[in-house]
């Protein structure tokens, strides 16, 4: 059985099936569930780089949504503390709610390419910090660059690694 294809390529019925599924993935690769945000992230300590106590556990679950991301984060702090907060943020630069945090109340999110975002938090309508993300080509992993002003004035910097469970 001889067909034509998109872009006039003659194919038989085995290379058909094998064209149509790969036009199904391309198509989907362009949508917002094949964000290389999205998937359960657990922070990795000892590659991390920490200003002060690095936490006992830190998990993210991150949801594409059309356009953005859903955040849900659960942290356990070095001296015990639990922290659970949610988010959910377009990748247009425009502050959203964040609640649950104690550092921050606002989150925008920009996005650089497919691999890398900028994150500028708020508390107060006032930047507490801002973030690089950065994911693996390969999907495995991402490093979170952290640039703060502490209480006595001073830049700061963290670099989180994390792995996708």
């Amino acid at each position: 059985m001889v067909s034509v294809l998109e872009g006039g390529y003659r194919l038989d019925g085995l290379s058909e099936s094998v064209a149509a599924h790969v036009k199904t993935l391309q198509g989907a690769a362009g949508t917002s569930a094949t964000d290389s945000q999205a998937g359960h992230w657990v922070i990795d300590p000892g590659k991390s780089h920490f200003a002060g106590a690095p936490p006992k556990s830190q998990v993210t679950t991150i949801e594409a949504i059309e356009g953005g991301v859903k955040n849900v984060t659960d942290i356990v702090e070095a001296d015990g503390k639990s922290i659970h907060y949610e988010f959910t943020a377009k990748y247009d630069g425009k502050d959203y709610p964040v609640n649950g945090d104690p550092v921050r109340d606002a989150v925008s999110i920009r996005k650089i390419d497919d691999y890398n975002f900028d994150v500028t938090n708020k508390k107060a309508g006032k930047v507490v910090n801002t973030v690089r993300a950065a994911y693996a080509r390969d999907g495995k992993s991402r490093t979170m660059t952290t640039t703060s002003i502490n209480a006595r004035g001073e830049k700061t910097t963290t670099s989180t690694v994390w792995n996708r469970k």
